[in-house]
């Protein structure tokens, strides 16, 4: 398998995975705000801060409103974090291996990209982003299905399948971190109706909110956290996430339990462990946004790692096509 190929399979999936997570950061915060005073309703700089573009927001915007921080995150393709950023660069990957993906997969992929412009042209979405942002859900949903459905289940499904998984278990912890750290830096805050309101959105931006009912029932904080951290069975969960990932990455490495073949795999492995090995109070104790920040940077080391291992080719080799430039979370 070519690394070209790797590569553009890995960050396609990346793409559509962070344009799907950018959707809910904006789902969940809209949905928080709906009806709020002051205090609440201007809390739209913290998602900038999250994805980590705060001084090319800043360059191109003079105060973080409601309308500049939605036109930021959606449609702005001087972002390269925007949702329309992201799925051009998806379908851009997806262009270059067309001989590997399925035609069904080609086909999503372009109605994608073609619902995210007409919303761009149309500029409806600002206004009421919850409509917008389901239908980014359901098409980024719609292609995993279709994946899953159409591709075979070799190589560049397993590198598909990592790349998704490694962008997911960041932008949950992203989205955690936003509730936990951000949105409710008060104590006093705690166990009021507006605490239980906060952690349901919170719920609902990671389509966890029935699962953690059937599993806990009440609201707490600290058992939401721990649904979405530590939590071996729901798919968006940072520990579930991991034990896949590194599921394909032994796949696709031939490496059996307890052993690895190359760095990128010993530090996936090393940080799946740590979570198998933690609990909430642990993690509480740490503190949740230094536990948060610390896992986001590991992450961004098991990346970089990949992208040595994987995608770099070996000194003298030459490959005709290049992929697009890939940005780490």
């Amino acid at each position: 398998m070519l690394s070209r190929v790797a590569d553009s399979v890995y960050w396609m999936a990346r793409y559509v995975e962070r344009a799907e997570n950018v959707a809910r950061f904006i789902d969940v915060n809209h949905n928080l705000t709906l009806g709020e005073g002051t205090t609440i309703a201007e809390q739209w700089a913290p998602l900038v801060s999250i994805t980590g573009d705060d001084e090319l927001f800043v360059e191109h915007y003079q105060d973080a409103s409601r309308e500049n921080v939605l036109q930021f995150l959606t449609f702005d393709q001087r972002n390269p974090n925007s949702i329309l950023s992201c799925i051009s660069f998806a379908r851009e990957n997806a262009r270059r291996i067309r001989e590997t993906i399925t035609a069904l997969m080609w086909q999503q992929i372009n109605e994608f990209y073609l619902l995210v412009n007409r919303a761009a042209r149309q500029g409806l979405s600002l206004a009421e982003p919850n409509d917008f942002c389901d239908a980014v859900k359901r098409a980024s949903h719609t292609l995993l299905g279709i994946t899953d459905a159409t591709m075979s289940h070799g190589e560049p499904w397993h590198f598909k399948r990592m790349g998704r998984l490694m962008e997911r278990a960041d932008k949950t912890s992203r989205i955690v971190d936003v509730q936990y750290f951000l949105l409710l830096p008060s104590a006093d805050d705690v166990g009021t109706t507006l605490d239980v309101v906060r952690w349901s959105a919170l719920l609902r931006s990671a389509s966890a909110l029935a699962m953690y009912r059937r599993e806990h029932g009440r609201i707490t904080p600290n058992q939401v956290a721990n649904f979405l951290i530590l939590d071996r069975h729901f798919p968006r969960s940072m520990r579930f996430c991991l034990m896949k990932a590194q599921d394909s990455m032994m796949q696709i490495t031939g490496s059996h339990g307890g052993t690895f073949s190359c760095r990128s795999e010993q530090h996936l492995g090393r940080l799946r462990t740590e979570l198998d090995y933690t609990s909430i109070d642990d993690i509480i104790r740490q503190g949740m946004h230094e536990y948060i920040d610390a896992f986001q940077t590991r992450l961004n080391e098991i990346g970089n790692a990949i992208h040595e291992d994987f995608f770099t080719l070996p000194q003298g080799s030459t490959d005709a096509t290049t992929a697009p430039v890939q940005q780490e979370a």
